[in-house]
């Protein structure tokens, strides 16, 4: 890596500040002197570090960045004190006492400053303060303040110094990267002198076991996997402050200064050390950026500067990825790393000192050596209950040993030894094509997935050690890949070692309230383990390709499966199940499961009741695996919908009894019901008088029963309008029947008052009763655990949906006012779309509108349909991120399917145009819309 010129001349030039400072003083006094002083250094300041952003954009390098800016404030800090201490505060007759060394600590102390960082100063003085030296810190810290620079402080003498350091592992650490700025150098020389003997010697165990300790916890603060996608690229996992442990250890424990000297104490190869600059150089180079683009010390990469940041890093698309993708993906390749060098690190320290220190993600146990053998293999050992090599041999001997350190680590419960992962780390070049088709070494790696352990965490190892990627080239082209929304939370290799983990969970039977169709359909899948498996592992495996990654990955899966041991019809299978895995998940989400068209489609592309248990399976492992607060209850319970209707079907169970038939046994039963609930029978006659059939086929008997007694009761109160809620719990949705006079935009008014008070509609079903009055039952997201709660919630949107049709409130007024649009939105582009089907159901027009979702959107996208003269019998709203794809099964005034050519394209262009632009309202008018 060719070292970056500097050229320190062109950020500042410390001789003429100087001199310029003491021209000032010889001009004026006083607070005009200071007022002076603060503009020159104001804009000394500004001017660096424009020329810092300058160069930084035109050599790249990070490092180079931070140690400028660093410079910058040297020189400030320097002119600031000499000014102070010559012209402001000068010493006649200076005792020994009246001494100072100003002193850079923290990141500042290392040479390095991102432009938002802080800048910790220590002011070392010899004995006890004295009214000279405090005017002389008080004068410096309120000019730095003034300037708006943040600044960490400390003021002691040497003796405080060594004091607190023996007991704070933060000061010991600040002491530890203190470098000399300005002031009295002998006085920083001899507290770097005690500070190593008193200190430093024979502590070196008990520095590196806290820091260690504390990096762990800030992973688990920050989020405990290195491939979030919005990751910390300081306090991160594989960011910045992982680097600087290494750093703070390597030079506390093996007493050096500067990290090259690492690979002499034989801690590094020179590859290593080079990757170990690398890195550190890539992640100042993001983090500066940062800075410099928001203008505050941003330390997370959110999705709204992600695109920002790849461009000023050069980055540009390529087919199937684009730039944003690929400079992600570099970042997850640096973080993966630094976990290698951590790795490496940890090894050499535990060889090093043999103390009780905490390692490779786990403590390592106490080092007394206590080494066995490993029953079955003279090539492994156990060593403090971790398996590791018997000797640095081993993988060159014989390269299955790559797969039999995990098969034994899992088939023993055994951690690794950071040992055993350093030497595998520098044998990955072992790894070929023989070794990919050997049989043996195959089955070794079926043995590691299907494992009825954790199979999750050795697949993880495997990753993070670089063997899954060496060993499946196509997998290692979605190591560390990221795709650029807001609904994936982690990289796509990541993404399916996830799945793995929620697939093993299901099988233990840990997901069984979550899951209970997927948890009782796995004894009988007992034998398409490998297969679902599999499957899981290789049904994302094509991402970032230019073409559909479902269809590319069959294709690889028909590839890799034979060498795998599957045989023709498992490879099919495999290949099948990836090909449609998204299928059962987009149908249950965007279309109307009680439509017989929808569950007809499904079943004749699902084929066998075999293919739809493992797709069922595999669709709840995919939605899990994508992240925390995914999966839902209303998501479980469509997906169980269409799986029991599907599966009806396939077993020759479904009813082909006419329409009519059907409605009319509804309408029976119905009436026997409310006749066991003492209903006069005039009572009864009318009720079912007042629904059509697209009601009584929809709609479940104990739901028809809960509105039969909620109409009955808003008549007898004389109420146009009336809610009615209901929460449930395990679906996590709340309903909200909505019983008011028939108008065309009903559903509009409903999804912006719900937007105005921040719910989010799933799901929506439209039915209009004979005599005028809609009865349409909307749900949405569940916000409250509990269910007193989340009823609260619903009955004040009920409210609100009430006070919007009666008037007294005007819609797009609340909605501007209330709802807020989500953080990152604006930072993703998705091209609007809209399709409009008339073969996805026997009785209605399908439109299914795709776009940017926004506070508002779903109510004005029913306002473009009913301004169309179209009525919606249902709505089905799914979000996939900053993505919505909401589909409405709707019909023309007289109840037929949209069949004209020319009137189904001005359809979509004006839904089209809403979604682009929005709809253009009148000014404000108070109608009262139920009453029109």
């Amino acid at each position: 890596m060719a070292k970056i010129p500097l050229k320190l001349d062109q950020i500042i030039d410390g001789g003429a500040l100087r001199a310029e400072l003491s021209g000032l003083a010889e001009k004026s006094t006083g607070s005009e002197l200071r007022k002076s002083v603060m503009a020159v250094l104001k804009q000394r300041i500004a001017e660096g570090r424009k020329a810092a952003e300058i160069m930084l954009m035109a050599d790249g390098g990070g490092t180079a960045c931070a140690a400028r800016l660093s410079h910058l404030m040297d020189e400030v800090i320097g002119a600031l004190y000499q000014f102070a201490a010559t012209h402001i505060y000068p010493a006649q007759n200076p005792s020994s006492a009246e001494r100072m060394a100003i002193v850079a600590v923290g990141g500042y102390g290392r040479g390095t400053l991102a432009p938002g960082s802080d800048i910790d100063l220590l002011f070392l003085l010899p004995y006890k303060q004295t009214p000279w030296g405090e005017q002389i810190v008080e004068y410096a810290l309120y000019m730095l303040w003034d300037m708006g620079l943040k600044v960490g402080h400390a003021t002691r003498n040497i003796d405080e110094c060594i004091r607190q350091a023996r007991t704070d592992m933060t000061i010991r650490t600040a002491v530890l990267e203190a470098r000399f700025v300005c002031g009295e150098e002998a006085l920083y020389d001899e507290l770097v002198e005690r500070f190593d003997e008193e200190v430093v010697k024979d502590t070196g165990a008990e520095y590196s076991q806290a820091k260690l300790a504390e990096r762990d916890l800030r992973h688990a603060k920050a989020g405990e996997s290195r491939y979030l996608v919005e990751p910390n690229v300081k306090d991160g996992k594989g960011g910045l402050r992982d680097l600087h442990t290494l750093f703070w250890i390597g030079k506390y424990f093996y007493r050096v200064r500067e990290a090259d000297e690492l690979v002499a104490k034989g801690v590094f190869t020179r590859k290593e050390y080079l990757q170990f600059r690398k890195a550190e150089d890539f992640l100042w180079a993001v983090r500066c950026h940062m800075h410099f683009l928001t203008g505050k010390p941003e330390e997370r990469l959110h999705f709204d500067i992600q695109r920002d940041i790849a461009e000023r890093l050069g980055y540009t698309s390529h087919p199937g990825l684009s730039a944003v993708e690929r400079f992600m993906k570099h970042y997850f390749l640096t973080a993966k790393a630094v976990g290698d060098l951590t790795r490496i690190f940890c090894a050499a320290l535990e060889e090093e000192q043999g103390k009780h220190v905490p390692g490779f993600n786990r403590f390592f146990m106490t080092f007394s050596r206590r080494r066995r053998k490993l029953a079955g293999t003279s090539d492994f050992i156990v060593d403090n209950h971790r398996i590791n090599v018997a000797d640095e041999g081993v993988f060159e001997r014989d390269p299955v040993n790559l797969l039999r350190l995990f098969w034994f680590a899992d088939k023993h419960g055994l951690e690794y030894h950071p040992e055993a992962l350093k030497l595998l780390t520098r044998s990955l070049k072992l790894i070929d094509r023989d070794l990919r088709r050997d049989r043996e070494a195959n089955r070794l790696f079926m043995d590691i997935l299907t494992s009825d352990r954790d199979p999750a965490l050795n697949m993880r190892r495997m990753n993070e050690a670089g063997v899954l990627g060496k060993l499946i080239p196509d997998f290692n082209k979605i190591v560390a890949m990221m795709q650029f929304n807001m609904y994936h939370h982690y990289t796509v290799d990541e993404h399916l070692i996830r799945c793995i983990g929620v697939l093993s969970e299901i099988e233990h039977g840990d997901g069984e309230k979550l899951h209970p169709l997927s948890h009782s359909l796995m004894p009988s899948l007992k034998a398409w383990r490998p297969v679902l498996y599999t499957t899981i592992l290789l049904h994302d495996i094509a991402k970032g390709r230019p073409e559909d990654h479902s269809t590319a990955g069959a294709r690889i899966a028909r590839r890799l499966c034979p060498h795998m041991g599957f045989d023709a019809k498992e490879t099919e299978m495999i290949a099948w199940l990836v090909e449609h895995h998204l299928d059962m998940s987009m149908v249950a989400q965007t279309r109307d499961l009680n439509d017989r068209k929808t569950i007809q489609d499904f079943a004749d592309m699902v084929q066998s009741v075999e293919r739809l248990k493992l797709l069922l399976v595999l669709t709840v492992c995919d939605i899990r695996g994508v992240g925390p607060g995914v999966w839902n209850g209303w998501k479980g319970q469509l997906l169980r919908t269409l799986y029991y209707e599907t599966e009806v079907l396939l077993t020759g169970g479904f009813s082909e009894a006419s329409r009519s038939i059907r409605a009319d046994e509804a309408r029976q039963r119905l009436a026997q019901a409310l006749a066991e609930q003492q209903w006069p029978q005039a009572d009864i006659d009318n009720y079912l008088g007042l629904h059509y059939s697209a009601y009584l086929l929809a709609v479940d008997l104990d739901d028809q029963l809960r509105h039969a007694d909620f109409i009955r009761e808003a008549e007898k109160e004389s109420r146009a309008l009336a809610t009615m809620v209901k929460p449930h719990t395990f679906e996590a949705v709340t309903e909200i029947t909505v019983f008011a006079p028939d108008h065309p935009r009903l559903l509009s008014v409903i999804a912006g008052a719900c937007s105005a008070a921040g719910a989010n509609i799933v799901d929506a079903q439209i039915f209009t009763t004979t005599h005028g009055r809609a009865l349409d039952t909307i749900l949405i997201s569940r916000e409250f655990d509990f269910d007193a709660d989340e009823r609260r919630r619903a009955e004040r949107i009920g409210k609100l949906i009430e006070d919007v049709l009666s008037g007294k409130s005007y819609l797009p007024e609340m909605i501007e006012k209330r709802a807020k649009p989500r953080r990152g939105t604006k930072a993703f582009r998705v091209v609007p779309r809209v399709e409009i089907g008339n073969t996805l159901s026997n009785r209605f027009s399908v439109v299914e509108v795709k776009g940017l979702d926004r506070p508002g959107l779903l109510s004005e996208v029913t306002e473009t349909l009913s301004d169309l003269s179209l009525d919606i019998a249902s709505a089905h709203i799914t979000t996939f991120g900053e993505k919505v794809i909401d589909t409405f099964y709707v019909s023309d005034l007289t109840g037929q399917k949209i069949v004209n050519p020319d009137r189904l394209e001005t359809i979509r262009k004006t839904l089209l145009k809403t979604l682009e632009s929005g709809v253009t309202r009148p000014a404000k008018r108070k109608a009262k819309v139920a009453a029109e």
